[in-house]
């Protein structure tokens, strides 16, 4: 009987030691690093969504990011991280470790590609730039979002993400940034409205590519409305003729006595729509322009504005700005046409 129990203590300590053993292998295995590549550049692999684990092991096999499917198998089988591994393109690094892959795939850490849509841009040009993003999948809406609801901005999405969701994306990501700044606007400004904020963003937007004067542009046409001033306001013009698509030449005299309901040059207030998706800065500084007497401003000539408090300074600015104008054209410099407001 004693050299039973001592067969079977002996065994017990040979099965302790080879499971020990088996233990230390398989944490070697599962965390010692993966096969390198050349110039150390990661491993693209797209998992697609519904695959399973042998199929996802296939994918990283034939990626190079492991060498074996078994282990990687095994290790997801030993974690239970089978049902938590994420579908999408993830950038394997060089020389990781199945732990490392493992962990990547349950928490998602998938590529993130990059969609600009510029401030200032109608909703028809950033329909078309989402449109021609090939990163993107599926079809257009069949209604293009109405003029004025996106927010400009460089959106990271995932490959294979919807170009309706994207869309979606910029019209909610504009509607929680005017909810955030709606309550903390100036008081007493001349609208009423979040749409009226937006429209009136849309024309400071398109009248300055100069973000530290959309303040001041704001102020000019706040106080402009509160005087019951027209907006005189160039690109509502443009819009009214192309929908915001290039005009591709000057503003004809014939065209700023037309009224179509943009021309602010004919119609009191505001527009009916945006003339553009305006960006946050514009909307925020619509929300809160700066204290100021400006009423008017026109070109510097170096690509920004002066502003003025009375016509007469005004159109001292304007002169100043056609010397300018003339002089950088008898030298052969271009001098972008800026009419006075």
């Amino acid at each position: 009987m004693g050299r039973f129990f001592g067969f079977l203590f002996f065994l017990v300590i040979v099965l302790g030691a080879a499971a020990g053993g088996a233990w230390f292998y398989g944490q070697h295995v599962y965390t010692q690093p993966g096969p390198e590549n050349a110039g150390g550049a990661p491993r693209s692999v797209m998992i697609e969504s519904g695959s399973n684990v042998p199929k996802i092991a296939d994918k990283l096999k034939a990626a190079g990011a492991i060498t074996d499917d078994f282990p990687f198998r095994m290790a997801v089988r030993v974690t239970d991280t089978g049902p938590r591994l994420k579908a999408g393109e993830y950038a394997i690094a060089s020389g990781a470790s199945l732990k490392d892959i493992v962990q990547q795939l349950v928490e998602g850490r998938v590529v993130l590609h990059a969609v600009t849509a510029p401030e200032g841009l109608t909703s028809a040009q950033i329909v078309r730039i989402v449109g021609e993003e090939k990163v993107l999948s599926g079809d257009l809406p069949e209604v293009a979002p109405a003029e004025g609801v996106l927010l400009p901005d460089t959106y990271m999405v995932q490959r294979g993400e919807t170009r309706a969701a994207v869309l979606d994306r910029m019209v909610k990501a504009q509607q929680n940034l005017v909810a955030e700044l709606w309550p903390t606007r100036q008081d007493g400004l001349p609208f009423k409205t979040q749409q009226e904020a937006i429209i009136l963003a849309s024309i400071v937007e398109k009248e300055t590519g100069n973000a530290s004067e959309r303040p001041e542009v704001a102020a000019v046409f706040v106080n402009r409305l509160r005087r019951g001033m027209r907006l005189e306001s160039d690109p509502t013009i443009i819009y009214g003729i192309t929908k915001g698509e290039p005009l591709g030449r000057t503003i004809r005299s014939s065209e700023l006595d037309r009224d179509d309901g943009y021309n602010t040059y004919k119609i009191d207030g505001l527009p009916p729509t945006p003339i553009c998706n305006p960006g946050a800065d514009a909307i925020r500084a619509v929300l809160n322009p700066p204290v100021s007497k400006a009423l008017f401003f026109v070109g510097d000539g170096k690509g920004g504005h002066v502003f003025a408090e009375t016509y007469s300074e005004h159109q001292k600015n304007v002169a100043l700005y056609w010397k300018i104008r003339n002089a950088n054209a008898a030298a052969g410099v271009n001098t972008p046409a800026v009419k006075p407001k």
